[in-house]
């Protein structure tokens, strides 16, 4: 049994677009393992913090102290690996505000040197295993899960057919679990990045004031590891298993600060819930090692936390990043987070080497099945028990035998068996999957729709059959092929023609109807165009697609087998920026006219109104000279 202490790191970033506007300034400085936070209503109520390590990513890369993705994977993540080879389970979460930078530092972005720990780790598994694979002694095997903890409930991101909730189930053995959840088994790096951009796709986030991609969910990424070696001497074969658990925690936030309402203001209560449940947790297992005395922790109030008991404090080791914003005006969230980091550096886990663990478990569940079978039989049996208390305990034990049966059958299921299974899942996950996955599997042409939200980008598809495929309304007089909806879609608004050419090449030719607003490449059309793979389609106003012909593409890739990769992504941007360009002049005019009609009804206007003031100071002389001789009258008089 090796005794570690929980590593803590806190990382700091530059400012946001938020905190600019608001001409924040930094209250964070760093001096190497030490970092301080200056108070902004009192200069001299400073307060300093000891970390294992201390990351400044608060300007350029250019700067020789600025703490680079692979520098942080490299002190934190390249640690936690060696320890899963070595057979202990391991884990790294990351905490922190709403927008501090977690799941930039977990997950990353798809740029060059812009991923983060998750995707580094993964990849650098895959080649120490390949590494390793002339040696005929050594075997390894990967297994996947992915899972969110969205307002106390977990979902399988894997799994697009499981829409329900998953329990969280506790075995004697086993500990806490999720029932039912995904397990998929992967031979390389692409196949764990093509399900984690799955899983990606299918988290919840929503965008707040602090935050314009929020995740409103907590993201747990597991990897089960194995790792088996045949002694020949002796003829057996040892295994060891290792769970690595990767946590991308929602970021605590506060209701006027993020101007959460309804929903968001739900989901911001549930997330500071397991977040105060996770730090309770953390404080009583500091207070434990304080007073060396038993102390009750409370794991269960949290689906969270329950989920992460052996992670903390438990068997693992452990190590936590605290994001941490630079900003005077989150003075008091930073605060909390460093108190929050300094507890948890005072945890001590107690991690062990997970040795043949499945043998051992088989024999062990094998034993505890027939020890409830006898129980369930003398249950039955005994005479003096009330006949309902009797069901009751019968029902009760068959679901414990049925629960335990049905771990022992994952824990033989063959590695083979494993594999089919997650071919079969895949095969779900495609229409979720890049665009490169969608052309080596479809045959056939269809759309994918281009969103301002990166997340909602490519998730619907819409093939186009053989022959005529309309487009248009639902309302529309005829059936619609594909219905969209929206001011400017008409109820027939255009329909794509897919014939065989005379080369044997298929060819899809566009053609709009009278009146609807369509563009290819931003230029608008009116008469019958072909289409070429990669075009980018605009429906009326809001209806982005991009048009993939996936044999058209291949023989594209046959003839220019080393073309370019393009400079950039062709996405919602790319397509809204292309029909700006193409359009700007018609736009242009357009403003200049509408500004034109403004000035001459403002000019009209002023003249009607400057008409009206003379009538009215007129007529108001005359009531008052009137008024003026009826005095001198009376007077008079």
């Amino acid at each position: 049994m090796a005794g570690a202490s929980v590593k803590v790191a806190v990382r700091v970033r530059p400012f946001n677009s938020r905190e600019i506007g608001k001409e924040s300034k930094c209250i964070i400085q760093m001096s190497g393992n030490t970092t301080t936070i200056l108070n902004p209503k009192q200069p001299k109520d400073n307060k300093s913090f000891n970390f294992d390590y201390s990351y400044w990513s608060h300007t350029s890369p250019e700067d020789i102290n600025y703490a680079s993705q692979q520098q942080v994977y490299r002190d934190i993540g390249e640690e936690m690996l060696q320890h899963a080879f070595e057979g202990y389970n391991v884990c790294i979460f990351a905490y922190g505000q709403t927008g501090a930078g977690k799941s930039y530092t977990m997950m990353g972005k798809q740029e060059k040197d812009q991923q983060g720990i998750i995707p580094l780790l993964c990849e650098d598994l895959f080649t120490k295993i390949n590494d390793s694979s002339n040696d005929n002694r050594l075997s390894y095997s990967v297994e996947v899960s992915y899972m969110e903890i969205y307002c106390e409930r977990v979902r399988d991101l894997l799994n697009p057919k499981n829409k329900g909730n998953l329990r969280v189930r506790e075995h004697p053995l086993l500990g806490p679990y999720v029932e039912d959840l995904s397990k998929l088994a992967v031979t390389s790096y692409s196949d764990i990045q093509d399900l984690m951009d799955a899983g990606n796709k299918a988290r919840t986030v929503a965008a707040t004031n602090m935050n314009e991609t929020s995740s409103r969910s907590h993201a747990v990424f597991n990897i089960i590891f194995t790792q088996k070696e045949h002694d020949s001497q002796t003829d057996n074969t040892s295994e060891k298993v290792s769970k690595i658990s990767l946590v991308d925690l929602a970021g605590s936030e506060r209701a006027d600060s993020t101007g959460a309402k309804g929903t968001r203001l739900k989901e911001g209560a549930n997330i500071n819930k397991s977040l105060t449940t996770l730090g309770k947790v953390i404080s009583a297992l500091a207070e434990m090692k304080k007073k060396k005395v038993e102390s009750f922790i409370p794991y269960r109030d949290s689906v969270l936390t329950w989920l992460l008991r052996e992670n903390l404090g438990g068997n693992s080791r452990t190590a936590m990043v605290a994001a941490l914003s630079p900003a005077d005006i989150n003075y008091d969230e930073t605060l909390s987070t460093l108190r929050y980091a300094d507890r948890a550096k005072q945890i001590r886990c107690n991690a062990i080497i997970n040795e043949d663990p499945n043998n051992r478990l088989v024999r062990e569940l094998k034993e505890e099945v027939a020890r409830l079978r006898d129980l369930l039989y003398s249950q039955g049996l005994e005479i003096g028990i009330r006949l309902e208390e009797t069901i009751s305990v019968v029902q009760a034990l068959l679901c414990s035998v049925q629960e335990t049966e049905k771990i022992i059958a994952e824990l033989n299921e063959t590695w083979e068996e494993k594999l089919r299974r997650t071919e079969s899942q895949e095969m779900m996950l495609l229409p979720l999957d890049i665009p490169n996955l969608l052309v080596s599997v479809f045959q056939t042409p269809h759309l994918v729709n281009l969103n301002e939200d990166p997340l909602m980008s490519e998730c619907l598809l819409y093939y186009i059959k053989d022959g005529i495929t309309k487009v248009g309304r639902k309302d529309a007089r005829t059936r619609q092929d594909i219905v969209l909806s929206g001011h400017f879609i008409k109820e027939e608004h255009c329909c794509f023609t897919s014939t065989i050419g005379m080369s044997g090449e298929g060819v899809v030719v566009l053609e709009p109807c009278d009146g609807a607003e369509t563009y290819v490449n931003g230029k608008r059309v009116t008469a019958p165009t072909v289409l070429r793979s990669g075009n980018r389609i605009i429906m009326g106003k809001s209806h982005v697609f991009r048009f993939n012909d996936p044999e058209q593409a291949r023989q594209e890739r046959e003839r220019t087998p080393c073309a370019e990769t393009p400079a950039e992504p062709v996405d919602w941007a790319f397509a809204q920026r292309e029909l700006l360009e193409k359009q700007g002049i018609d736009m242009k005019q357009e403003m200049d006219q509408r500004l034109q009609d403004l000035e001459d009804q403002y000019r009209k206007e002023k003249e009607v109104a400057s008409s009206l003031l003379d009538d009215l100071q007129r007529v108001s002389l005359q009531d008052f000279l009137f008024g003026l001789a009826f005095l001198v009258i009376d007077g008079f008089n």
